[in-house]
């Protein structure tokens, strides 16, 4: 994508459109029960989860933004939001086998199905059902996601300007399949997008559609996050042994700069204000 971006092929790219499908379950054991659940604790769920977004806005852009605004809340992972007659742990609850976020069902199927690393691994490191069983009724993993202790958003919007008259959006909501994230370029020639495995570019004077595959990381060897954790260290390593700075795509500027508007945008959500975010000198 970033290639593309950036070869001319799309024209000038006037709009961006970005979403982070976190995953109703994901979120439910990262960010209602989990250690990301209080922003006191941890930090924003922008920061946790999102910083990475809106670096990879501004990756893809190859600018970044000017002014930001954003709204989001906790709106549904609430004692409001819980069944009625519900109890405080899912192994003791009459509405158990009707919640989408019932504890017992999920680990329990992941230790069926022998997968044991993550996230079952933050839950037990006993993999049978008795270990699980017991985690559950004792541990925060067992929790009701209604009677928790979380105070991050579930659900969040950021809207960016960017230098060139260009604007993007983010979305980022627990409430989806946990998926790869999936990216919009709409340029003044071509429209592309991306979905984690596959990019699609429509051009507007030929109107043909091409569609791109690229070879998938091997994240069985890559320890997650799609073979990027792996990547990343490949690529600082061969830095390291060979003095070739180029091999790094990203140094303290980027990362400064992506958690700035970060911050911004936290700030716009709290205060209901459009922060101009300061550039870096």
């Amino acid at each position: 994508m970033k290639e593309i971006a950036d070869s001319g092929q799309l024209g000038d790219i006037m709009s961006v459109q970005h979403l982070e499908p976190v995953g109703f379950w994901h979120h439910a054991h990262s960010y209602v029960r989990g250690n990301w659940r209080r922003a006191g604790l941890s930090t924003s769920m922008l920061m946790a989860k999102s910083c990475h977004d809106l670096d990879w806005l501004q990756y893809i852009l190859g600018r970044v933004p000017l002014r930001v605004s954003s709204f989001g809340s906790l709106a549904h992972f609430t004692p409001e939001g819980r069944p009625q007659d519900a109890a405080d742990r899912c192994t003791a609850c009459p509405a158990e086998a009707g919640c989408p976020y019932s504890a017992p069902r999920f680990y329990g199927n992941l230790l069926e199905r022998g997968e044991h690393g993550w996230p079952l691994s933050v839950v037990t490191d006993d993999f049978t059902p008795a270990a699980l069983d017991e985690a559950l009724r004792n541990g925060p993993y067992g929790r009701c996601v209604y009677a928790c202790d979380n105070d991050v958003v579930d659900h969040q919007v950021v809207a960016l300007e960017f230098p060139g008259a260009t604007t993007a959006t983010f979305t980022m909501t627990a409430f989806t399949e946990a998926a790869p994230r999936s990216t919009r370029l709409f340029g003044t020639h071509a429209e592309l997008a991306g979905d984690g495995e596959t990019v699609r570019v429509y051009d507007f004077l030929t109107r043909a559609e091409r569609l791109i595959t690229p070879a998938a990381a091997d994240e069985a060897n890559g320890h997650g996050h799609g073979g990027g954790d792996a990547g990343l260290m490949d690529a600082f390593t061969a830095a390291v042994a060979t003095g070739d700075r180029a091999l790094i795509k990203s140094g303290p500027g980027e990362s400064l700069a992506s958690h700035l508007a970060v911050l911004a945008a936290e700030r716009a959500r709290l205060n209901g204000t459009v922060e101009t975010i300061p550039p870096l000198t």
